[in-house]
């Protein structure tokens, strides 16, 4: 019997290593990975200048603390503001403590702008992550449901959707901000026209609010860009990103910029382990990697191989509601509950996930080559043909 709490329904395989796109488990059996540990291996697995880097790093320091200076987190900041144009960085652990971070601010923001019971405008199908603050922003009832009373102060509309926030402008002098994901993950592959960036970017200068963008999993170029509200030739004030940022490593980021930068003093946030060393040298890599192998026109590239090939194939298949993504983040929109599917593509060597019930996702890394990427939508398309025959 495990010691393990029951709050994972794991599917039944231990893998033991990995090599690129390929896992093994423990009996020697190769599965090609279209997950990426939920978008988190950007680079694959075992990649030879990650490890290298960080066992170069394991030799010199882990860790210290926030208590003093840490300059491989220095670098770190430097390097995402250059890639961002944003100003200032905090380092944490995952994305749900970045997004606590960004929530922390805009309160503190909009309390020193003399409003007492400051608002955040949220959207519906959003998952910003599993803390109580984090749980009370996402729009899925699922994930709250239990964790009752939730924290006030969020406003939810539909996504995409800019005449519901000009609503909730005319009508609510509470709000401070905005917090929006320019594609949604868990939501399934959800993403946001351009000019509801743009639109929402015009309106919170307008009224003072915060722009922030949730790039958790669709930053870190994933979706052919360093970061996906890029596309759409904005720049926010406040911008989240963890999972794919250290390649596995746990390192997550809340970046600021305009109105948001300098928000925080000392004593306002703060993380123990958060930018420690050994997290920022994996992040530092991952970046490097990224820019010379050039594998931000890579996702955008694959991304179009691998939609196109299953458009071919299953062009006109019954059951197929819709196939979307943008970049390496891509959804097969089934017109029925399809989990079943993530057990089926186990067994066919396939790591898939479903997410929103009827939405295959694949998240593949960014270093997948385009023979694996045949292999997945071949897979993916046997699978999806045999579950909606029955």
């Amino acid at each position: 019997m495990s010691h393990l709490m029951h709050n994972y329904a794991r599917q039944a395989v231990a893998f033991t290593h990995g090599e690129g796109c390929q896992l093994f488990d423990a009996h020697g059996r190769r599965y090609l990975d279209g997950l990426a540990g939920i978008a988190v291996n950007t680079l694959g697995h075992n990649h030879p200048r990650l490890t290298a880097a960080l066992e170069r790093q394991l030799h010199r320091l882990i860790h210290t603390s926030n208590l003093y200076q840490v300059q491989e987190q220095e670098a770190l900041a430097d390097r995402l503001a250059l890639l961002s144009g944003m100003d200032e960085a905090f380092f944490c652990n995952s994305g749900c403590e970045a997004n606590e971070a960004a929530i922390k601010l805009a309160r503190l923001y909009g309390h020193k702008k003399g409003i007492e019971n400051p608002a955040i405008i949220v959207m519906e199908q959003a998952f910003h992550g599993r803390t109580l603050a984090t749980l009370s922003a996402t729009g899925n009832r699922k994930v709250q449901a239990g964790f009752e009373p939730l924290v006030p102060g969020f406003v939810r509309v539909p996504f995409d959707d800019l005449g519901a926030i000009e609503q909730v402008a005319a009508n609510n002098a509470n709000v401070v901000a905005v917090l929006f994901e320019p594609v949604q993950g868990e939501g399934g592959i959800n993403i946001c026209h351009d000019e509801f960036m743009r639109g929402l970017r015009r309106i919170c200068d307008a009224k003072g609010w915060l722009f922030m963008v949730d790039e958790v999993q669709c930053g870190i170029g994933r979706t052919g860009q360093w970061f996906a509200h890029q596309h759409a030739g904005i720049k926010p004030d406040v911008m989240t990103l963890a999972k794919g940022l250290g390649s596995g490593v746990p390192v997550g980021a809340c970046l600021t910029a305009g109105a948001a930068t300098g928000v925080f003093k000392p004593g306002n946030h703060g993380s123990t382990f958060g930018g420690n060393p050994l997290a920022c040298v994996a992040a530092l890599m991952t970046l490097t990697v990224l820019e010379e192998d050039n594998l931000l026109t890579r996702a955008a590239v694959l991304g179009e191989r691998i939609r196109a090939r299953f458009a071919a194939q299953l062009a006109g298949q019954a059951g197929v509601v819709d196939i979307r993504g943008s970049g390496l983040m891509i959804g097969i929109e089934l017109d029925r509950s399809c989990a079943a599917l993530v057990a089926s593509g186990l067994e066919a060597g396939i790591l898939i996930n479903v997410t929103a019930e009827k939405v295959i996702r694949l998240l593949p890394p960014l270093v997948m080559s385009d023979a694996e990427a045949d292999e997945l939508v071949d897979g993916v398309v046997t699978l999806v043909r045999r579950f909606l025959a029955g």
